[in-house]
C-alpha cells in the first residue's frame, strides 16, 4: 500500500476554454453593420467613427463599409502622452 500519492496526477487536468479573442476584420476589409471586429479583454483598441463596444469589449460596426486602423497619441490624466490604436468605419 502507497504512503504517498502518485508526484502530481492528481492535481493536473485542469485547463481553461480558449477565449477566441482578437481581431475578426482586418484594415482595408468590407465589414456589415453588427459584425464583430475586434474581441478584446480591456480597451486596448480603442474606438473610432462608426463603431461601438459592447460590455465585455468587443468593438462591433455600426455601419456598413471598410474597416480602418490608425494610430493616435493619447494624453493621460497625468500629462504623459501615449500611442494607441483605433478602430474605425468609413
Amino acid at each position: 500500500m502507497a504512503t504517498k500519492k502518485s508526484g502530481g496526477s492528481s492535481k493536473n487536468g485542469r485547463d481553461s476554454n480558449a477565449k477566441r479573442r482578437g481581431v475578426k476584420i482586418y484594415g482595408n476589409q468590407p465589414c456589415l453593420a453588427g459584425n464583430i471586429i475586434i474581441r478584446q479583454k480591456g480597451s486596448k483598441y480603442r474606438l473610432g467613427k462608426n463603431v461601438a463596444q459592447g460590455k465585455d469589449f468587443t468593438i462591433y460596426a455600426l455601419l456598413d463599409g471598410m474597416v480602418h486602423f490608425y494610430e493616435k497619441k493619447v494624453q493621460r490624466f497625468d500629462g504623459r502622452k501615449y500611442l494607441r490604436t483605433f478602430v474605425e468605419v468609413i
